[in-house]
Order: C-alpha cells, then structure tokens, then sequence
C-alpha cells in the first residue's frame, strides 16, 4: 500500500509541477504566446487551456474532491496531450515536440492506475 501511495503521488506531483505551476507561472510570456500562435491556435485559447489546467490539478490534488470530477480531470488532461502530439505533429512534423506529450500520458496514466489502486483498497477495506 505505502508503495501504491508513494507512485501514486510521484507521478500526481509531476503532473501538477508540469501542467499547473508552470503554465501558470509562464503562460503570460511572449515565449508561451508565440508558441500557441506557431500551432494556429489564437491567444485565448491559451488562456483557457491554463485555467482548465490549473482546475484540473486542484481536481486531482485535493483528496475531498469527489471521484467523478477526477474521472473528468484525468481526462481532459488525456485530451490535452493527446491532441499537443497531434498539434505539434501536424505543425512541425515528427520530433521531440510530437512524443514530449506522450510521455507525459504516460506519467498521467500511471497517476490514473494507481488513483485506482488506492480507491480500490479503501473501498475493500470500509
């Protein structure tokens, strides 16, 4: 169980240092902004993506935060890489741009397995 918990939040933090405090802390550059405009995409929709992204690590953080709005915070993020290899793969052709977000699917479906692996337990033992 120890073990469980501690990849659980191993991944769960990696996810939130990468898709909460960083966007949040640099999204507002002009670094951040061109990138968004370089995939096609207009300037808002950055901004939109960071306030879903930092709603979705409190989600996913917060241990009161009922089971389904986590189902749903996973899977926007699932979305969100999913659909950044797409961007970035369609824009600038295959490279590091293209997998970066697939690895980050994988840290975030580790997180997801192991959320259940806990839940499971707890739910067993009540």
């Amino acid at each position: 169980m120890k073990k469980d918990k501690l990849i659980f939040w191993t991944a769960t933090i990696i996810i939130a240092l990468m898709e909460g405090l960083m966007p949040a802390l640099t999204s507002q550059t002009e670094l951040a902004k061109e990138g968004i405009r370089h995939l096609g995409y207009p300037e808002y929709f950055g901004n939109a993506l960071v306030i879903f992204k930092i709603l979705g690590v409190i989600a996913l953080l917060l241990t009161r935060i009922p089971k389904r709005i986590k189902e749903w915070a996973y899977a926007g993020f699932g979305f969100d890489f999913i659909f950044a290899s797409i961007s970035h793969g369609a824009v600038d052709g295959i490279g590091m741009q293209t997998f970066f977000p697939l690895i980050v699917l994988i840290i975030l479906i580790i997180s997801y397995i192991y959320y259940h692996k806990i839940n499971a337990v707890k739910s067993s033992n009540n």
